[in-house]
């Protein structure tokens, strides 16, 4: 009878990887300067930043395939060395490198023997990533976004606590990039930890609930997702009595910088406010409002004050 894992709710404190003050310098160029950030149990991270940010150095150095320069991490309570760590950990940091002319179910039998795991971990794997009614097909078959998705099975045989994925849609055509954020997303409400690196504000804005934000190997952001585009917003706003609207939104507590620009005001909110809440208020004080939308700012918004600031 085959056993039935269960996934406990974790403490979302919990940490998986904690990393203080890790620093990686090529030579002259500093890859990775004196980066800080912990991955708690239960959550789905990006590393999100450009080309050249430190990504992939930073999955790197973790996963023992790059030396540090200085600093530190450790994986858990860092009661446990890096090698044993690892087996907990699945991890895809490079093109899936699979034998062509063997079938799917053959390439991950060798990845089972590789990792002492049962082979009936097999069709459960490639269930999860919609390829079971392939797994008899030859690997040099396989689309790319196929391709990639059987070495996310590959990577998950051994139940890894925490997945790694470095530009898991890399390459990919507008729908393998969507089978694959939802397969992340269905590995991640079964329980698993997921940290990806990700040049795509739009990936992380989708699949991710924790983001650490990087340029040039510097941290420029790390919290969650929903925080970082927790601005209130903003109300877009127009008026046949505009100076009027200009120093009543001036004078109200709720507003915290009001910008005009070609009949066109912009008011950003410091708390929340509906509406209609708005237009009532201005109303009351003889105000008709001939346009009123209401926006948030998106995390691509953030990003870009973020990188402009810095």
């Amino acid at each position: 009878m085959p056993s039935i894992r269960m996934h406990k709710k974790y403490d979302s404190l919990e940490p998986i990887l904690t990393i203080t003050n890790l620093t990686k310098k090529f030579g002259y160029l500093t890859a990775v300067k004196d980066l800080s950030f912990t991955i708690n149990r239960g959550n789905v991270y990006g590393i999100l930043g450009p080309n050249g940010s430190g990504k992939s150095t930073t999955l790197g150095i973790v996963l023992n395939v790059v030396n540090k320069t200085a600093g530190n991490f450790h994986w858990f309570d860092g009661n446990i060395s890096t090698h044993d760590a690892l087996k907990k950990v699945g991890a895809i940091i490079e093109r899936p490198n699979f034998y062509p002319y063997m079938s799917a179910a053959q390439n991950l039998k060798l990845v089972c023997k590789i990792k002492g795991v049962d082979y009936q971990k097999i069709n459960e794997k490639l269930e999860i990533v919609g390829l079971l009614d392939r797994k008899d097909s030859k690997f040099r078959t396989y689309s790319l976004g196929m391709k990639q998705r059987l070495a996310i099975a590959s990577a998950l045989l051994n139940d890894p606590e925490i997945l790694i994925l470095d530009e898991p849609t890399n390459g990919l055509d507008p729908q393998g990039i969507h089978q694959i954020r939802e397969i992340i997303k269905k590995i991640a409400e079964k329980g698993t930890t997921i940290l990806l690196a990700s040049h795509l504000l739009d990936e992380v804005e989708k699949v991710c609930s924790h983001v650490v934000v990087l340029r040039k190997g510097v941290k420029l952001y790390a919290g969650r997702v929903d925080e970082m585009i927790s601005s209130h917003g903003f109300f877009e706003l127009k008026s046949t009595n505009e100076t009027k609207l200009i120093a009543q939104l001036e004078n109200h507590k709720s507003f915290s910088k009001i910008i005009s620009k070609n009949n066109l005001i912009t008011a950003f909110l410091n708390e929340p406010m509906k509406s209609e809440d708005l237009n009532e208020f201005l109303f009351k004080q003889d105000i008709i409002l001939t346009h009123l939308v209401q926006r948030k700012e998106s995390l691509e918004e953030q990003f870009l004050k973020l990188t402009d600031n810095s």
